[in-house]
């Protein structure tokens, strides 16, 4: 299906700044607030190398997202752009993956969210609060952007700047008391340590496809796509890097055994700014479910406009013009899986989906620029997409070979699951012709 259809009905509001701020709000989540202590732990004072390495890794399938979401701007991101350069089937397992990684990382946020508010709690009382917690979180947030893509874009900005204060704050205190002797090597390096920290590096860095499942919606996207996703990759590395390398300076060899890394940082130089750190990580997840929240719903309403899905979930409502019937829908498998699901297993199932549509959506988006498709003005036109095409797949096929043998099964089979679905939505549509 053309985008002008799939699109009817959306209003294109999101400039580069909030795109661009969307983009760092769903990369920049819970994670930071906890993975420097993995990487530390995985390979030692080497962890910022690890950063700056996956995002070149990332960074090459931002530049293959900027040049395809320049030339087939729609809902669904790169959905829409792996269907015009592969065709629908392979459009179609893009966007499932796509969707996937995100509602993944979204039930898996909100029960971390849960975990955190019971940890405070006696016993008795943590389990019914652990489920109203998960259900009222992202009913809250479903709400706002019920509301209209400007009003759900409002929240994510807020929340964007809101986790990024403790985190400002982090670096620039916390770089006034390192201590030299800490950056010792205490890790013996392992290639399972390696590959360990690869893969936490690169889910850390993961987030721009579900902004730019709103593409459908972006005001003068040929330009503010590409802006919006350097802009972003520029400032979540350089935010990475400091981070690490502060917080080894103030931990040393403890930072591989923390929990929570960033407060105990902090402890070493005042009780409150580790009471910040711990807001920022509340504040960091809320915001990164806002965008999941946001792009998410998208997926399915491009499905549902396309005819893989009921034809509800593609309607736009009258007054806000957002995907409301898809929106509810999303918010409900995310409560679903919060409450049945643990983060960590979450987290890991939805790096994998996310590291397949990378490597998918980068040979689309170099398959797009070699036919000379540009639906949406003069396209990027990057001068060495081919070299950033080779980068991002090989790298994201080397991260999926990390995984353990269960997890790639578990791909494999949503893989096969999302053909399924793709066939049976064509058989049903051929039946309801005739």
């Amino acid at each position: 299906m053309d985008a002008a259809h799939r699109d009817a009905g959306l209003l294109r509001a999101v400039g580069p700044w909030a795109l661009a701020a969307s983009t760092v709000c769903n990369t920049v989540g819970s994670a930071i607030f906890v993975v420097p202590a993995a990487l530390a732990a995985s390979v030692g004072i080497y962890a910022p190398l690890v950063l700056l390495v996956c995002a070149l890794a990332v960074g090459a399938v931002a530049v293959c997202f900027a040049e395809g979401g320049s030339r087939v701007a729609t809902s669904g991101g790169c959905y829409g752009y792996v269907a015009a350069a592969f065709g629908p089937l392979a459009g179609s397992v893009a966007g499932w993956l796509a969707w996937l990684g995100n509602i993944l990382a979204c039930g898996g946020v909100a029960a971390a969210v849960a975990d955190v508010v019971v940890s405070l709690l006696p016993p008795p009382t943590r389990a019914p609060v652990h489920a109203l917690v998960i259900v009222g979180v992202i009913t809250v947030i479903a709400w706002v952007n019920l509301g209209g893509v400007a009003r759900g874009m409002k929240l994510v900005n807020a929340s964007t700047l809101l986790k990024l204060v403790p985190l400002v704050v982090f670096v620039l205190v916390g770089a006034t008391a390192i201590h030299g002797s800490n950056y010792t090597q205490t890790v013996t390096l392992s290639t399972t340590g390696l590959g360990r920290a690869l893969i936490l590096a690169v889910f850390a860095y993961n987030g721009m496809e579900t902004s730019l499942a709103a593409s459908g919606e972006v005001a003068n996207p040929a330009r503010t796509i590409p802006r919006a996703l350097m802009l972003a990759m520029l400032l979540v590395t350089g935010l990475y890097v400091s981070v690490q390398l502060v917080a080894q300076g103030l931990l040393g060899p403890a930072l591989a055994t923390s929990t929570v890394p960033l407060a105990d940082a902090m402890a070493r130089i005042s009780p409150a700014l580790r009471l910040l750190m711990l807001a920022g990580a509340a504040v960091s997840m809320f915001g990164l479910m806002s965008i999941e929240l946001l792009g998410g719903p998208r997926f399915l309403f491009a499905f549902a406009r396309d005819g893989l899905l009921p034809a509800a979930l593609g309607r736009v409502h009258p007054r806000t013009h957002v995907p409301h019937i898809a929106i509810i829908c999303h918010a409900l498998v995310a409560i679903v899986l919060a409450l049945t699901g643990e983060f960590a297993e979450l987290a890991v199932l939805s790096t994998l989906a996310v590291a397949v549509l990378y490597a998918g959506a980068s040979l689309a988006a170099w398959r797009l620029a070699r036919r000379g498709v540009a639906g949406v003005g003069t396209p990027l036109n990057f001068r060495w997409l081919t070299a950033a095409m080779v980068v991002a797949v090989v790298s994201m096929t080397l991260l999926v070979a990390l995984a353990s043998r269960a997890e790639i099964l578990g791909l494999v089979a949503a893989i096969a699951a999302s053909i399924l679905g793709y066939l049976l939505s064509r058989v049903m549509l051929r039946r309801a012709a005739t």
